[in-house]
């Protein structure tokens, strides 16, 4: 049996025992409340860095952004990501050009509202410059891309690695920077076809004959050539889309009154079956109609031949630039004074204001007016012959002075 001594000791050893209890229970709970405190806070800072920070593991144009406001990291992806496709002699790089912006806030934010979370997670997130990524692809198509350029009848083969110098993918379009290697092979494509200014035999009528005389004719203002600006436009945009051939007659021009060019996929060197044919030592006239002689005139009067260059009726081969019934000539005499000549019909073929009309004021039509009394370089036709020759000229066809 315990002693009241032995009992004292015990229950004060409980008391202690029941107070430390106490005071780790008090001190568990209390540290409890600080961790659920703690916890509370640190989710509350989650939450709101969340708000406006991009998750840990989020990548954009192949540039870590994890942690980053929108500002931060469009700053960053500006810096530091490639944003431009190069297609240089045949090879394809994807580069970064520090002068061009890759990326703007709005877009970066959108990117930020797909992957945003209420509290930060590790999951990744990998936003890849898809536009870019196509364009290095299509600079390798068109690598490898050939086009058939056909032009009068022939075919000319322009293969990208070859033409194509420096392309470029940047600010979501592509720009061809150097191209001159087909605008050299543009340039000896219009040289082998062109006819502006080119010579060749022609059969010219004699008498009433058709097609009986040759001789050499050069093309002044008739004829056409390849617009090469038009064309290499033509070439590039059929690189981007992929396109096999090109129809060269679509992009060629002449000169004169119709910047079109004349003469393209015609027969007899390109004049075709109508044209006006006049020379000037005979001082006549003919005019083919489909194949045929519609009209011969042996009483013309052409420009002055001793009255200075200005006033000779230019050789070579011309075009009917317009038809205007009636008209008034204007222009200058020898010896500077204006004119004013009214006409029934005038039918220009060049520029400088020669063409074919008639002359009411004319009394000399014979073969040697032209010598010392000619016109200013137009061919005078007689007021009773004049009506055949308009109704059998055509707009735009060949006019072929010789001597």
């Amino acid at each position: 049996m315990q002693s009241r001594k032995d009992l004292k000791r015990y229950n004060h050893r409980n008391n202690l025992y029941l107070i430390i209890a106490g005071i780790i229970l008090i001190l568990a709970v209390i540290f409890g409340v600080v961790l659920y405190n703690n916890h509370v806070a640190s989710q509350k800072r989650a939450r709101e860095f969340a708000v406006d920070h991009f998750n840990p593991n989020v990548t954009i144009y192949g540039v870590k952004v994890g942690n980053l406001t929108v500002n931060k990291a469009t700053t960053k992806i500006n810096t530091r990501a490639n944003n431009m496709a190069l297609l240089e002699n045949g090879k394809v790089t994807i580069e970064r050009d520090p002068d061009t912006t890759t990326i703007d806030a709005d877009t970066v934010n959108t990117y930020f509202k797909e992957q945003h979370t209420s509290m930060p997670n590790k999951q990744g997130y990998t936003y890849d410059f898809k536009q870019l990524k196509a364009a290095a692809k299509k600079l390798k198509t068109i690598s490898k891309a050939k086009i058939t350029y056909q032009v009068a009848g022939k075919n000319y083969n322009l293969p990208a690695k070859k033409m194509v110098n420096q392309l470029t993918f940047k600010k979501g379009k592509y720009s061809f920077n150097n191209v001159e290697n087909l605008t050299a092979k543009l340039n000896q494509i219009d040289k082998d076809v062109s006819t502006l200014h080119k010579s060749y035999t022609f059969a010219v009528p004699s008498n009433t004959k058709l097609n009986s005389n040759k001789i050499t004719v050069k093309n002044q203002s008739y004829g056409w050539g390849v617009y090469i600006k038009k064309a290499q436009e033509a070439v590039e945009q059929a690189y981007l889309n992929q396109t096999k051939t090109i129809d060269g007659q679509d992009y060629i021009y002449g000169l004169g009154y119709s910047t079109y060019g004349l003469g393209y996929g015609k027969n007899n060197h390109g004049i075709g079956d109508n044209y006006v044919v006049v020379s000037l030592k005979k001082q006549e006239i003919w005019i083919v109609r489909k194949g045929k002689l519609a009209v011969h005139l042996t009483d013309v009067v052409t420009g002055t031949k001793d009255g200075g260059k200005g006033n000779r009726t230019p050789q070579g081969v011309w075009y009917i630039q317009d038809k205007q019934s009636p008209a008034t000539l204007r222009g200058r005499n020898d010896d500077g004074s204006k004119y004013a000549s009214k006409v029934q019909y005038w039918m220009p073929f060049t520029l400088s204001g020669c063409g074919l009309h008639d002359a009411s004021w004319r009394t000399d039509w014979s073969k040697k007016a032209y010598l010392r009394g000619g016109s200013h370089g137009c061919v005078n036709i007689k007021p009773s012959e004049i009506k055949q020759v308009w109704h059998n000229v055509v707009k735009h066809e060949a006019v072929i002075v010789y001597n």
